[in-house]
């Protein structure tokens, strides 16, 4: 038996970075070794083990032949006679397909370190076509160590695409990797990456369809929206490392992509068109509710960040109370944050001073110390309550409003 840590481990520790998790892979044992050492079996496809002290997963050198159309169309083999080059060689990368022994010896029969050196994310071999995964993986780590894609991988990745075989790929699979993926440092390299091997219309038209249209407002530079709505998730990477603010910085300006009659007729403001297409991507992908919910309401409610002293106080209070911010008031600090990427995610505005969200924290703040107690102390019952609290929320928040009465310039 000898045993070998592998993958991702290896390849962050030659990177300098912290290593989380450690794999490891058996060579030369079987089953029946494993569990007379005390290892726990875990695995249902193939023969993955717990170690009794540390609880880290220990897995049994094996091989692997496709069979089936999809990533769970695989047959795997194991056995001590599978060795170490041949467990690495079904690897997705070079650069996650090295193996260090106990000695620090590192095993590289694919050049991993090399590819690391010089940045480049190189598929092991041909059988990477076999699984679809692999390529949202791909992007994934181009957009964590910023490293580009080998030319003869973009090639593999071509194939794939040609045979259908994305089309496999399952919404729970597609959206673990997302939400990987916008959990980092520049997750806007996720979706280049994906758009530069050709996998963006498939898997994510909705972004893919925001390349090449201009943004055409006062608002805005003319620039392109689909490298504005990049740039915009850079900022909400920048400004938060909340999940849900990251993915509704993403759908924000997802109706820039069509024309009113192709998702919304008679609806001619992208905002409402970008609801739409939040909602069904969000269906397609599984997306959780309360992530969901967020990325809803600031695709509808963006635009209000930059007409808000152009607003009448009821505007205001209709954003407050379409977020239902004072029930969750987290959700209006989600929503802040995502509005503020919005802002900085224009050319030239990324230190540019903001006042619009310290003055609507304003109004929030004001119009949450409104309650029905004083109403009610006067004899207000039911719905006159209601509106009596909501005049006077009006009330304060056009009080906070009137100085900043201006279009900005």
């Amino acid at each position: 038996m000898q045993i070998f840590k592998v993958g991702g481990c290896v390849r962050d520790r030659l990177l300098g970075l912290p290593v989380k998790d450690r794999d490891w892979v058996v060579v030369g044992s079987s089953v029946d070794e494993m569990l007379a050492q005390g290892f726990r079996p875990v695995g249902k496809d193939f023969p993955v083990f717990l170690h009794p002290k540390t609880q880290e997963e220990y897995a049994l050198a094996r091989t692997e032949r496709k069979t089936a159309p999809g990533y769970h169309g695989f047959d795997f083999y194991a056995s001590p006679e599978v060795t170490l080059e041949d467990d690495l060689a079904r690897r997705d990368l070079t650069i996650n397909a090295m193996a260090e022994d106990e000695d620090g010896h590192i095993f590289d029969p694919f050049n991993g370190q090399a590819d690391l050196h010089n940045k480049t994310l190189r598929h092991v071999s041909n059988a990477f076509v076999e699984d679809p995964v692999r390529v949202l993986r791909l992007a994934r780590f181009a957009a964590r160590f910023g490293f580009q894609v080998a030319d003869e991988t973009k090639q593999l990745i071509a194939q794939m695409i040609a045979n259908g075989e994305l089309q496999h790929l399952v919404a729970e699979r597609v959206w673990q990797e997302l939400e990987k993926a916008l959990l980092t440092q520049q997750p806007s390299l996720f979706f280049i990456c994906l758009k530069d091997v050709g996998a963006l219309t498939i898997l994510f038209p909705e972004i893919d369809r925001l390349f090449g249209v201009p943004q055409k407002t006062q608002w805005h530079p003319e620039v392109d929206t689909g490298i504005h709505v990049m740039r915009v998730l850079d900022q909400a990477a920048r400004l938060s490392d909340d999940l849900a603010v990251r993915f509704a910085a993403l759908c924000h300006d997802l109706g820039k992509g069509t024309t009113p009659e192709e998702i919304l007729p008679n609806h001619t403001d992208h905002e409402k068109r970008s609801v739409v297409l939040t909602q069904k991507m969000c269906e397609r992908l599984r997306v959780p509710r309360e992530i969901t919910s967020l990325a809803i309401k600031v695709a509808e409610y963006h635009s209000h960040f930059y007409l808000l002293f152009n607003l009448s106080a009821a505007e205001v209070l209709g954003i407050f109370e379409g977020l239902d911010a004072f029930r969750k008031p987290q959700r209006f600090l989600q929503y802040l944050l995502a509005g503020e990427a919005d802002f900085r995610g224009r050319p030239g505005f990324e230190n540019t001073d903001f006042p619009e969200k310290a003055v609507l924290q304003s109004c929030f703040n004001a119009a949450k110390q409104i309650n029905a107690a004083p109403f009610v102390e006067q004899g207000l019952q039911g719905p006159d309550i209601a509106s009596a609290i909501a005049r006077q929320r009006c009330k304060v928040i056009d009080e906070i409003l009137k100085p900043f009465r201006k279009i900005r310039d």
